[in-house]
């Protein structure tokens, strides 16, 4: 372990991240004690302030943090764990992560732009398994895969049509309605979007 830089009360700020969609979850401190256990165990431990001990994420809670990388800031005196949250939910109030609010106090409505496909793939997962009434993703679903990638080929013609006519707006429409038509389908086949993801980074120099 790099020689790490600890404020005066012997703690390091942790950014909790995930590795899926890239989302900061939460921050919150760790002293050397609880960076060991973190590295030991491969889940997330931190130091409370208020209770003066070390907590392991979500061991009442059952929102356990499973850690996948461990990084450094330049200076050492931060932490990052790129985490996977298992339970979806970082916040203690419930919410997915704790940065929730924007600085005026109204509450965050849409993903950045790089957690998108991840979410989207979570909203079609909780469609298929709750299949609400009225839901065009059940829909699709319950026509079938062939339906499926029947439509996520229109779509990635109609996409091709829009890319070669150089309309800026009609590119982007037809590619977002391309990438739902793919997600649905990688996701109907068991998927995940990070397994992709993962392919890309193996190729990356």
């Amino acid at each position: 372990m790099l020689k790490l830089k600890f404020n005066s009360e012997g703690l390091i700020p942790v950014i909790a991240q995930d590795y899926r969609t890239g989302e900061v979850r939460m921050l919150a401190y760790a002293n050397e004690e609880a960076v060991r256990k973190t590295l030991q165990t491969g889940y997330a431990h931190y130091y409370s302030r208020s209770r003066k001990e070390i907590w392991k994420k979500g061991e009442t809670s059952g929102e356990l943090q499973r850690v996948i990388e461990v990084r450094i800031d330049c200076d050492e005196d931060a932490l990052i764990y790129v985490i996977e949250q298992e339970k979806n939910r970082a916040c203690h109030t419930g919410k997915r992560n704790c940065f929730f609010r924007k600085i005026d106090g109204e509450e965050v409505k849409k993903p950045l732009p790089f957690e998108t496909l991840q979410r989207l793939q979570e909203v079609i997962r909780d469609r298929l398994e709750h299949q609400p009434e009225g839901s065009y993703t059940v829909k699709l679903a319950k026509e079938g895969i062939d339906r499926v990638l029947q439509k996520f080929g229109e779509e990635a013609i109609e996409a091709l049509i829009a890319i070669k006519n150089g309309e800026k707006k009609e590119i982007l429409y037809e590619t977002a309605d391309m990438l739902y038509m793919l997600t649905l389908a990688l996701t109907m086949r068991g998927i995940d979007l990070k397994e992709v993801m993962e392919e890309l980074a193996k190729r990356m120099k």
